[in-house]
């Protein structure tokens, strides 16, 4: 039997970008003096510096045509990625890193609820009771928050709605690469937030004792991890990127529980199992509604 070397290798890239994703959490705990903003304008520019070197590398271009027939998309979804990632670290900081990353998870929910109107995709019976299955678990999930925990899984769930926004404007563009799509929406989150931190002075949160983590986040976490989990996407079959994306979630409340002694409490675990359930169940294609 021919083992088939390049799916293999293409998991491989899926599994460690997914993975790496799922420690973002842990090294934004190591960060406690650095504004949330601050952390956003170094991973976008060093994750565009790398991203771009890459390009250069692979002597890939982003068609100048293709750009300008997209820019409002590109300059929107930027900008709300940029915003997409202020919530996410923000809510970091104010509850555990297991339930920000569960609430964050909340996109796919929030996608399924408005593909019909934004995207014309129907609404499946199965969708929509995969939907209410995922706001329960949801509910489980935060329901124990209260004064800081609580801000923090409203943040969490903002963060959702804009990486929401920006999956469906994505989801509208055209003539352009995952990975070139992925270079301007970098390089104008840096130009939106960069000015935002320096007019609000949090640039002097941050330390020399830092920058080596804010290095590593924008390198890793950001150019690294996007580049294999770019290759993986346009080589494996959808259902197999979509399974393996949990990988994420599961990664960061392991390692929560496990370097930061945050567990999840039994409502919370069975609120995860329904959250991440219902939208495992969503992703795949069976016949009838």
């Amino acid at each position: 039997m021919k083992v088939d070397t390049s799916q293999d290798a293409l998991r491989l890239s899926m599994a460690l970008s997914c993975a790496a994703f799922g420690t973002l959490g842990i090294f934004v705990q190591y960060l406690p003096g650095v504004p949330s903003a601050a952390i956003v304008m170094f991973r976008a520019i060093i994750g565009a510096l790398f991203v771009g070197g890459m390009m250069l590398f692979t002597r890939r271009t982003p068609g100048k045509a293709a750009v300008r027939r997209n820019l409002p998309l590109l300059l929107c979804s930027g900008a709300a990625l940029a915003s997409n990632w202020t919530c996410l670290f923000e809510a970091y900081r104010h509850t555990t890193v297991a339930v920000a990353s569960l609430c964050y998870y909340m996109a796919p929910v929030f996608l399924m609820l408005l593909s019909p109107v934004v995207l014309k995709e129907p609404m499946t019976k199965r969708k929509a009771a995969c939907i209410v299955i995922a706001v329960i678990g949801a509910a489980l999930v935060s329901g124990s928050a209260a004064g800081g925990s609580l801000r923090g899984v409203v943040m969490g769930l903002l963060a959702a709605v804009f990486y929401c926004s920006v999956m469906l404007m994505n989801k509208k563009l055209s003539g352009l690469s995952p990975m070139e799509t992925t270079l301007i929406q970098l390089g104008v989150a840096a130009i939106v937030i960069t000015p935002y931190v320096f007019l609000t002075g949090q640039f002097t949160g941050v330390t020399a004792g830092a920058l080596p983590l804010l290095i590593v986040l924008g390198a890793v976490h950001t150019g690294l991890a996007f580049t294999l989990f770019f290759a993986a996407v346009n080589g494996l079959p959808a259902q197999t990127t979509a399974v393996m994306s949990y990988i994420d979630p599961i990664v960061a409340i392991l390692l929560s529980a496990l370097f930061l002694h945050q567990p999840l409490s039994g409502p919370q675990v069975l609120g995860a199992i329904l959250l991440l359930g219902g939208t495992f169940v969503s992703e795949f294609k069976q016949g009838g509604t």
